[in-house]
């Protein structure tokens, strides 16, 4: 019996692949794009903004490198160089009261930020032995801050004993270094103070230091390729210690000759050492700051962090412009 022939099957329908929306969303999209056309054509498109809603200011406040609001800034700024003018000028000892109390600020913001690293600096004797430094080197000059300053530091080894052993000598350390990098330091600025021109004097040594920061910023900014620190801060260059340099010259020069009777290369000695010794103490703040894991010291001044952030540069460049005036502009 014959086979018969096999028919071939039909084939079967063809299907299109089914399009897989795609429901990821480009973070690289921006209002305004064209939309893709075709099959890649989103099913909804954004709604433009009214143009009276576009209009609106935006709420953005321009911020500096370090990313801080330089709007805030500069009116701190203003208002701590208003204050220090009116009361430096209007009455010396109304200034001499504004010191006390940034230093007694300052103390506490540093010895808060010690404690984030573990340093348990004794607060109490540090705050009295601010006041006696400052007391002492206002009634009793160079020698009544030095004795301020070995009372201070014996305060603060005994005060520290009823702590118990632990930790004793890394406490009483901080404790020791509190006292001489703040109230110490700026017991200079009284010692500045004292004399009959001692306005103009203080006035030197803050603008000349003003002129460091302002004249680093701006080289820097402009010119800066070549970091001095990169470790400790890498936004300083070399180029901005430049600028530094000669904005503190074209300050100092002036104002020692003007008004304290200085020599002109006086002003110019006067102006380079304080951009060095401004220099060193924001560079020496910024490695402990960096050591302790903080961005600032304190929180108190919008725009520039805590009193203490504002005197690191200040505090070394009262040392060497008592020590500089003495002998270029003695009393």
């Amino acid at each position: 019996m014959p086979v018969a022939a096999s028919r071939p099957l039909p084939p079967l329908p063809s299907r299109a692949p089914v399009p897989v929306p795609d429901e990821r969303v480009s973070d690289e999209a921006e209002p305004g794009d064209a939309a893709p056309a075709g099959d890649d054509a989103p099913t909804a498109t954004a709604m433009p903004l009214p143009e009276e809603v576009a209009a609106l200011p935006t709420t953005e406040q321009p911020v500096s490198r370090a990313g801080r609001n330089l709007r805030a800034a500069v009116g701190v700024g203003v208002g701590l160089v208003a204050v220090i003018l009116l009361s430096l000028f209007l009455w010396r000892p109304a200034f001499l009261g504004v010191l006390v109390v940034a230093i007694l600020v300052a103390v506490v913001e540093l010895t808060r930020a010690l404690a984030k690293g573990g340093f348990s600096a004794p607060l109490v004797p540090l705050l009295v032995g601010a006041l006696a430094m400052e007391g002492l080197a206002w009634t009793r000059g160079p020698t009544g801050l030095l004795t301020g300053f070995l009372l201070t530091a014996l305060a603060v080894l005994l005060w520290r004993l009823a702590g118990g052993p632990v930790g004793y000598r890394r406490d009483t350390a901080a404790g020791v270094l509190t006292a001489l990098y703040v109230p110490f330091l700026a017991g200079f600025a009284v010692l500045l103070l004292v004399p009959d021109d001692g306005a103009v004097r203080v006035l030197a040594f803050i603008a000349t230091v003003i002129a460091s920061d302002v004249g680093g910023y701006a080289a820097g900014v402009l010119f800066g390729r070549h970091p001095m620190a990169p470790s400790i801060s890498p936004k300083k260059s070399w180029e901005g210690m430049a600028g530094s340099v000669l904005a503190c010259m074209l300050v100092a020069t002036p104002v020692l000759v003007l008004g304290l009777g200085a020599p002109w290369w006086g002003g110019l000695l006067f102006g380079a050492a304080l951009a060095v010794s401004a220099t060193v103490g924001d560079l020496a703040e910024s490695l402990i700051k960096r050591d302790l894991g903080i961005k600032d010291m304190g929180d108190l001044l919008p725009g520039h962090g805590g009193i203490m952030d504002r005197l690191d540069s200040l505090l070394p460049s009262a040392a060497a412009a008592y020590l500089l005036l003495a002998l270029l502009a003695p009393a």
